[in-house]
């Protein structure tokens, strides 16, 4: 259900493979995915992505109400991806919601269909939400549409997170992996040390 590519110029694409199940996460594929940021230090650019019209809706019900609203392996996995060297990109292909919300803010970058929407409803749910997730948020569209997200229980669609800065590109023909690759074009043309060093200085 996980699936990754690696190709000779140093890009891996990752990709959640449960479509029929709108992508939902169980904790073997948070595990296995958290497994595969940690071993991506030598990629030049990683490109997260779904299958189908659903980036992912977030944990599987079934093991949520079974505790892994509350595993530890979320911000394993983000945590995972935000201390990547390389270029991190989030293709999200359709609908991010709840704790995978966490996977794309740890990206450098987030690319969106128009249609795609956007919740972290965990307050409603009685759970908070991993602790990073908050402040990359707030980093992002500022601390009152944080907590518009994360406390007012809004659901943002694609436009409006590219007007609060949550999305950083809206690719209007829907090829969310087509559009990562270009932005991908000149990190893997680069010295990797050069990415890596710009990056850290981005922070």
């Amino acid at each position: 259900m996980i699936e990754l590519t690696k190709e000779d110029s140093g890009l891996w694409i990752v990709t959640i493979n449960r479509p029929d199940k709108a992508n939902s996460l169980t904790e073997a594929m948070l595990t296995e995915l958290a497994e595969i940021a940690e071993a991506a230090q030598e990629a030049r650019v990683l490109i997260l992505t779904g299958e189908g019209r659903v980036f992912s809706a977030g944990a599987d019900l079934e093991e949520a109400r079974a505790g892994l609203a509350t595993s530890p392996v979320w911000e394993r996995l983000s945590s995972a991806i935000a201390a990547l060297p390389g270029l991190t990109i989030a293709a999200l292909n359709g609908t991010l919601a709840g704790g995978a919300n966490g996977m794309a803010l740890a990206c450098d970058l987030r690319l969106a269909v128009p249609a795609a929407k956007f919740f972290y409803p965990v307050m409603k749910l009685g759970f908070l939400p991993q602790p990073s997730d908050p402040a990359r948020l707030a980093a992002l569209v500022g601390p009152a549409r944080a907590k518009l997200i994360l406390m007012g229980g809004a659901k943002i669609t694609a436009p409006e997170a590219y007007q609060f800065g949550l999305v950083d590109q809206l690719v209007e023909d829907g090829d969310v992996v087509a559009a990562a690759r270009i932005l991908a074009t000149d990190t893997l043309a680069a010295d990797p040390k050069i990415a890596a060093g710009i990056k850290a200085l981005c922070v």
